[in-house]
């Protein structure tokens, strides 16, 4: 049985990170990311086609959903980018789609 070089589990029976194929499309650990499941860091910053940032696991869209082109994202962004993010101090995607611009916090994501 084939195992993933990243995560180790069987590929098509367990590995959500489709290193193999997955990272020629853009997809894998250098994005936390896959065609098939997304996965990310619970600090990233998704920001979604309509300019509003969410976290990872946000009750509005499934992790599984987002992917380039459609949404963008920032792996470990720095301190308090979350907190300061508004119209005033947008936050443009770092990985996926990078012309994606946060200019607010969902609010579920906020409490």
């Amino acid at each position: 049985m084939e195992r993933c070089d990243f995560c180790e589990l069987p590929l098509g029976g367990g590995c959500a990170c489709s290193l193999v194929g997955g990272a020629r499309r853009g997809f894998g650990p250098e994005t936390m990311t896959s065609p098939a499941e997304a996965r990310f860091p619970v600090d990233t910053i998704l920001i979604s086609p309509r300019g509003l940032a969410h976290r990872p696991g946000c009750m509005h869209q499934s992790d599984s959903e987002i992917d380039a082109p459609s949404w963008g994202w920032i792996l470990h962004p720095e301190p308090q980018l979350w907190r300061r993010l508004d119209t005033s101090s947008p936050a443009r995607a770092t990985h996926g789609n990078t012309e994606r611009v946060a200019t607010r916090r969902c609010r579920s994501c906020d409490s």
